[in-house]
């Protein structure tokens, strides 16, 4: 009989508002966002899956038929819709949080994390997808480089922001957010068992 080592988790957890996970493509939003709800035992949701049952097609063909306005005003519809859910970890585009509206509306009814990751390690991760469409260009890691230096001064402004380290483990990632939120009883209560 195999034997799973498995550690009881001794802490339990009170989500009091949406954690809003912010940050550049390739920074582990989706990934990290699940992991995270799966621990804390919230929802998970994802603002580019949800604008995408919205629109019934994808980021990339609403990009081609719509465009980048049309996109980014639909996100922040989702976005303010998701807000008033029950408390959840929503996984965001990296566009999304240039948006003042946006920010005031995650400011007020939730908490901005940045998942902050340097361009190399963005760069490892996106450069072998063809599902980024800001990135169909013909030097894609300079345009990657230009949007992170464009984004950086609006993701500063998140509540919280914790470092991606190319050694971590998703689990690792998903350890770092907890710690940090651990310094906000007023999004997310630790209760012990």
């Amino acid at each position: 009989m195999a034997h799973v080592n498995a550690q009881p988790n001794p802490e339990r957890f009170a989500l009091k508002r949406t954690i809003v996970l912010v940050g550049m493509m390739g920074a582990g939003k989706t990934a990290i966002g699940r992991a995270l709800a799966a621990r804390l035992g919230a929802p998970f949701k994802d603002s580019d899956h949800e604008v995408e049952l919205a629109a019934n097609m994808t980021i990339a063909e609403i990009f081609e038929r719509d465009g980048e306005p049309f996109f980014r005003d639909k996100e922040a519809q989702v976005i303010a819709r998701l807000l008033d859910e029950t408390p959840s970890i929503l996984s965001t585009g990296g566009g999304a949080f240039l948006r003042d509206d946006t920010k005031a509306a995650i400011a007020e009814r939730g908490l901005s994390v940045w998942l902050e990751a340097d361009l190399e390690l963005l760069w490892e991760r996106v450069r072998h997808k063809d599902t980024r469409p800001l990135l169909r260009t013909p030097d894609p890691k300079a345009t990657l480089a230009r949007i992170m230096a464009e984004r950086v001064p609006h993701y500063a402004q998140a509540g919280l922001a914790v470092a991606a380290d190319p050694k971590y483990s998703i689990e690792d990632m998903t350890d770092a957010v907890i710690a940090a939120l651990s310094a906000r009883p007023d999004v997310l209560e630790v209760q012990n068992a």
